[in-house]
Formats: structure tokens, C-alpha cells, sequence
């Protein structure tokens, strides 16, 4: 058994990727944080993330930005990735998205703090930003949580090729 079997990951490495379009969270897979002695920030981008209107069926395009301070357990990168692929043919509302995002790598990792950003582009002239967050309950990142949430977009982007 190597490594990547012992920490339980049987995505990575793996050859034969299936890449399914329907909204599954079982891909998902975690390792062990080896600095969990320090508290540090994880960030991924996904500036193709689709998903589909849960109510026209047209395709919805967005770039997700995840942020997270891990605490245990970290996601495995592929998993993430196929993740998020996942919701390619998943009817959602913008907010729902990001929403489900979080609320799954939270039951997956339990992180000290995370959150989650969509851009998404416009539709009939309108483009939709949400953002969600969580600090672990009774430790200082709940504070975090709060200041990042009631402070947030007090000094947007300008945005100008949307």
C-alpha cells in the first residue's frame, strides 16, 4: 500500500478519471494537514466553473474562488477539481452554488475557516457575485468570519469587461 492509498485517496494518480456532470459530492476526498500547528490559508481558482439554471436550463459561467484555513484535514486538489465539474449539468441558482460549495467542504473538512466567491457572468445584462463564509464556532475564526462577511464588498472591483 503507498502513501496516497494510506491517506485514503484513490483519485490522484488514478488513470482512469471519470468525469461526471451531475452535482456529486462523494468525489470529494481529504488528507492529512502536516502544519496543523500553523494556521495558513489554501486558495484555489476555478475560472471556468459551469453549472445550469435550475429554472431556463441555460448554462451559467463563473470563476469560484475557494479560500480556507485548514484545520485536520485538507481536500486533495483532483477531487476538488472533478468536484466542481460535477455541477456542470446541476440546476442551481448562482447563491445556492457557492452556497452547497462550502457547506460540502465544510462536512468534508471541518476547516478552522473558509469561504467561498462566485463571478458569475452576466445573463441579460446581469452578472451575480455571491459570497459565503464560516469560522469554526467558539474559536477566533468565527470572529473572522463575521469581520470578512460585514466588511465584504465595501471596496469592490472595478469591473469592466463583463
Amino acid at each position: 500500500m503507498n502513501d496516497r492509498e494510506k491517506d485514503g485517496l484513490t483519485i490522484l494518480g488514478n488513470r482512469n478519471t471519470i468525469y461526471k456532470t451531475n452535482y456529486d459530492p462523494d468525489v470529494l476526498e481529504s488528507f492529512e494537514n502536516k502544519h496543523q500547528e500553523n494556521d495558513y490559508f489554501v486558495k484555489f481558482n476555478c475560472p471556468e466553473f459551469t453549472s445550469l439554471c435550475p429554472i431556463t436550463g441555460q448554462p451559467d459561467f463563473a470563476a469560484i474562488t475557494i479560500s480556507y484555513v485548514p484545520d485536520v484535514k485538507m481536500v486533495e486538489s483532483k477531487s476538488l477539481k472533478l468536484y466542481l465539474f460535477s455541477f456542470r449539468n446541476h440546476g442551481a441558482f448562482h447563491e445556492d452554488c457557492v452556497n452547497i460549495i462550502m457547506k460540502d467542504l465544510i462536512k468534508l473538512m471541518d476547516p478552522k475557516y473558509i469561504e467561498v466567491t462566485g463571478k458569475f457572468l452576466p445573463r441579460g445584462g446581469l452578472s451575480i457575485d455571491p459570497y459565503c463564509n464560516y469560522g469554526k464556532p467558539g474559536t477566533r475564526w468565527e470572529e473572522v468570519a463575521w469581520s470578512r462577511m460585514s466588511q465584504h464588498d465595501m471596496y469592490p472591483e472595478k469591473v469592466d469587461n463583463r
